[in-house]
């Protein structure tokens, strides 16, 4: 394609792509209560389980309504995320060999699959548990727990797009393994190193709690040892190419 046309195909996705984010926009203002009920969730659960009220404060008059529109953009994200992934796929696609144009088709949806997943791991089985715990250490502190819900709201979507990232690792292997850069056997030799680097990465990643950093680096333990089978199943067992 010459210069002229990857900017025609360019413009031509990012429109695509802000139609199909402007469609996800309007579903989520029309379902902003039931996200933001979503969220509060973990809070009041973990709340209820201190013997506590479960309110979240403002600190100004307009902080609801702005947060509210916050929310649903970020939802609207998440919902277009699918379509999102598909437009900027195929921008890079249109560049690529018909061989690699496959590849390209069977990481979209995995890609986009893995981002929601990672999400909703975070919302569902994570939050909960993790505020728990700092409300416990708080009380252990001596400190009253009085939590913004514009703070509330940066916390959990700080930390399920931290996730959301976190949940791509088997597709990031599996493409390392299509280029030839790393091999299923290399993957499961250095899985001692990984292990201690996903620890790691999971402690700089979440907030100073063990906790946390457990939630976090247990689901990337098992995302690397899918990898390592998506390699082996996709990729082949051969020795990784040389540099």
């Amino acid at each position: 394609m010459t210069l002229a046309e990857h900017l025609e195909e360019l413009r031509t996705r990012i429109i695509r792509l802000l139609i199909g984010l402007g469609v996800a926009m309007a579903a989520a203002l029309l379902m902003g209560g039931y996200v933001v009920n979503l969220l509060k969730t973990p809070y009041v659960r973990a709340m209820a389980g201190a013997g506590r009220p479960a309110e979240l404060a403002v600190l100004s008059v307009s902080a609801g309504l702005v947060t509210y529109l916050r929310v649903s953009l970020i939802t609207a994200v998440v919902l277009a995320a699918p379509w999102i992934f598909y437009q900027l796929w195929m921008f890079v696609a249109a560049g690529l060999y018909p061989r690699e144009r496959r590849v390209v088709k069977f990481a979209v949806p995995m890609s986009a699959g893995l981002f929601v997943a990672g999400v909703v791991f975070f919302v569902f089985v994570v939050a909960t548990p993790v505020m728990t715990f700092f409300i416990r250490i708080n009380e252990k502190l001596g400190l009253a727990s009085v939590i913004t819900f514009d703070n509330h709201v940066d916390f959990m979507v700080t930390m399920s797009l931290v996730f959301a990232l976190a949940f791509q690792t088997p597709l990031i292997l599996l493409l390392l393994g299509k280029m030839g850069l790393v091999t299923a056997s290399a993957l499961a030799r250095y899985r001692r190193h990984a292990i201690v680097g996903i620890f790691a990465l999971a402690a700089v990643l979440t907030p100073p709690d063990v906790l946390s950093q457990i939630c976090l680096a247990l689901p990337l333990w098992g995302l690397y040892e899918l990898g390592i089978l998506l390699v082996w199943l996709f990729a082949g067992r051969g020795e990784a190419r040389q540099a």
